[in-house]
């Protein structure tokens, strides 16, 4: 799955632009998940039934011909909200200090746009270039360059890369210094899916995982050297 951030201060923009950038990606051909990240919860008005069920349960669901949803007390990190997601890319608006995907800012000056962490992002949107970075207000061309270029890293933060972290990866990959294939959770000799989904896996857990398999299986009969499948429903 791709991904991109449309990050931006309060009244920026920043929702109107990631609801045009998901609409734009949809004539594009690919399918969109939008989420929202707000330092300040939600709002819901007292007489929803949704609101009228939280205040009487832990967690709320709900299921109907036109949708479904899910919703838990308190904060789910971005990356355990990720497996529940299901199209080919992500559009996330805010999420500033999340540094495992890439990003569009929203700035009117160049000390604001500093704040943003522009090493992360592949163009402004807005008039005028902001430290070199491109800007521009052609939401259909942002859409191509986050359908070419949008990525989602792990957020594990290993180091197995090379970099301290997976922010460290994902400014060499936007600078054009690396790609998606240089992070070794996602690109390992050992491969998880969980419901048809790939499971990052760090170096150490993936040296246990390996040894504790082929331990086991040396005590069964007929075990040999060679790759090793194992499926499981």
């Amino acid at each position: 799955m791709r991904a991109i951030a449309v990050v931006g201060y309060k009244k920026s923009g920043k929702t109107t632009l990631a609801l045009e950038l998901a609409e734009a990606l949809k004539k594009l051909g690919l399918s969109v998940t939008l989420v929202k990240h707000s330092h300040h919860g939600f709002d819901e008005k007292a007489e929803t039934d949704t609101a009228r069920f939280r205040t009487s349960a832990d967690m709320v669901m709900g299921f109907s011909p036109g949708g479904s949803f899910v919703s838990w007390p308190g904060e789910r990190s971005l990356t355990d909200l990720i497996p529940l997601v299901n199209t080919d890319f992500l559009v996330l608006e805010g999420g500033k200090t999340l540094g495992f995907m890439p990003r569009i800012i929203i700035a009117d000056d160049e000390a604001t746009a500093r704040d943003l962490d522009p090493e992360l992002a592949f163009a402004a949107y807005g008039d005028h270039a902001l430290d070199g970075l491109m800007a521009t207000r052609d939401v259909a061309g942002l859409a191509r360059i986050a359908k070419g270029s949008g990525f989602l890293l792990p957020g594990l933060d290993c180091g197995a890369c090379g970099r301290e972290n997976c922010r460290g990866l994902a400014v060499d990959i936007v600078a054009g210094e690396a790609t998606v294939e240089d992070c070794k959770a996602q690109n390992s000799g050992m491969r998880i899916s969980v419901g048809g989904k790939p499971l990052p896996l760090n170096p150490f857990v993936e040296r246990i995982l390996k040894s504790g398999l082929r331990a086991m299986l040396a005590e069964l009969k007929g075990f040999g050297p060679g790759a090793v499948d194992i499926h499981l429903e």
